[in-house]
């Protein structure tokens, strides 16, 4: 399948849709079971062309098997949910049996980072507190399929139907994304900017989308941990760009006699006038 917005706005790299499944593709790329990993990192390989998939053995990380919707694994963060709340923010060094974990891990091969951050926080928020009420705010979901899927837009086969459409955008194509959100809707807010993990943009957040009246779409990998991974393969230049398939579809429709076909978006693509 191939999509007119992609084309419209010059999308250099592959959609990707997100499908719930119970068949493991045979194609499919995995990470080894309980082996970390980042899932955007995966991910990535479908903007290649490539079938990926995440069962409830190899989500890759935590935060990973949250985003992709297996559940609240914060509970078997080490430490439990406290200290995640407490990596999240300033650290698990003042707690004892926080550091002793740490010790453990470390002894144990574990991620010279990660022991880094679990002892000594992310500070992505500016307290343990914040961070219990964020967690609260997620919209968990043990979702009832074994298998999170995600491959080339051109790929999905004729009768399936994803949960969601990401596209990895430039700022210009971020732009473009956003007016086009709200070009049907009298909203303020048709795309927002989440500040949770990349791939529980992609995610947690798409799938309660999925499920609203009228669904919004979500821009993401604004996540410092996921840019840091990603960065190198990618450019330092790109941001995700989420649609429900509800709302993709709708937007797909809304390009013909849109601004997309008008002189201020050939002028931002360096096509129009002088």
């Amino acid at each position: 399948m191939k999509s007119r917005i992609a084309e419209t706005i010059g999308l250099r790299l592959e959609p990707v849709v997100l499908l719930w499944t119970d068949r493991l593709p045979p194609e499919a790329q995995q990470f080894a079971p309980r082996k970390w990993g980042c899932v955007m990192s995966l991910v990535a390989a479908a903007i290649r062309g490539k079938t990926v998939a995440f069962d409830r053995t190899t989500f890759g990380c935590i935060g990973g098997g949250v985003g992709l919707g297996f559940g609240n694994q914060y509970k078997n963060f080490p430490g439990g949910e406290e200290g995640f709340h407490r990596f999240l923010a300033d650290g698990n060094e003042q707690d004892p049996q926080g550091k002793a974990i740490a010790e453990a891990m470390a002894a144990g091969g574990a991620r010279p980072e990660f022991c880094e951050h679990f002892l000594h926080g992310e500070r992505y928020r500016k307290n343990q507190e914040l961070v219990r009420q964020f967690v609260d705010l997620l919209p968990m979901v043990d979702i009832p399929t074994e298998y999170v899927v995600f491959t080339p837009l051109a790929k999905l086969a004729e009768g399936e139907e994803p949960k969601s459409v990401t596209f990895f955008v430039t700022a210009d194509q971020l732009s473009a994304c956003v007016v086009l959100a709200n070009y049907d809707r009298a909203a303020l807010d048709s795309a927002l900017i989440p500040h949770v993990a990349a791939c529980q943009v992609v995610g947690l957040l798409a799938y309660a989308e999925a499920a609203s009246p009228q669904p919004r779409c979500l821009v993401g990998l604004t996540d410092l941990s996921a840019r840091s991974y990603l960065n190198a393969s990618l450019g330092s230049d790109l941001f995700t760009f989420t649609m429900p398939w509800r709302r993709y579809r709708e937007m797909e429709a809304n390009v013909a006699g849109s601004f997309l076909e008008g002189d201020t978006w050939r002028t931002v693509q360096g096509i129009g006038r002088r």
